[in-house]
């Protein structure tokens, strides 16, 4: 009965290859952990259903990661488990920037399932630097008006 209440979905991206059923399932534990990082890989409005899920980190990309901005990003993701993930309890949410200079923060959420009281850790790499292998040396080609 516990297991049932923690759930049961769809693996994302949905996988059709290894079920009788035809969609890869995922249950409990995992199903928890997949929807944890859809809620906060999803921006508020991209889902039509439901314009307010999602936690909007992309807005935080260009600051500077300061105690304010860390701050912010762990209100955002705090709030977001509130109100989308019903199944668990948030026991603590911290920002792991040791590798800031690759553009990397680690958000690093510990929680309890509600119906199993069992603890587990969830790591959500939020990369600040999106697209760092764009090669910057294209040559720009004037046309005579922008001479």
């Amino acid at each position: 009965m516990q297991q049932a209440f923690i759930g049961r979905g769809w693996s994302f991206p949905p996988s059709f290859k290894h079920s009788i059923s035809g969609v890869e399932m995922l249950e409990g534990e995992a199903d928890i952990a997949s929807s944890l990082e859809i809620l906060l890989s999803t921006r508020p409005g991209e889902r039509i259903m439901l314009p307010e899920y999602g936690c909007n980190l992309e807005e935080l990309v260009f600051e500077n990661l300061d105690t304010r901005i860390k701050t912010l990003m762990a209100d955002k993701v705090e709030s977001a488990i509130l109100y989308h993930e019903p199944r668990i309890r948030l026991e603590h949410v911290r920002m792991d920037d040791s590798q800031e200079h690759e553009g990397v923060v680690l958000i690093e959420i510990r929680y309890q399932i509600k119906s199993t009281n069992s603890r587990f850790n969830f790591v959500f790499p939020y990369y600040k630097q999106e697209g760092t292998d764009i090669n910057l040396t294209t040559t720009v080609r004037l046309l005579p008006e922008n001479i």
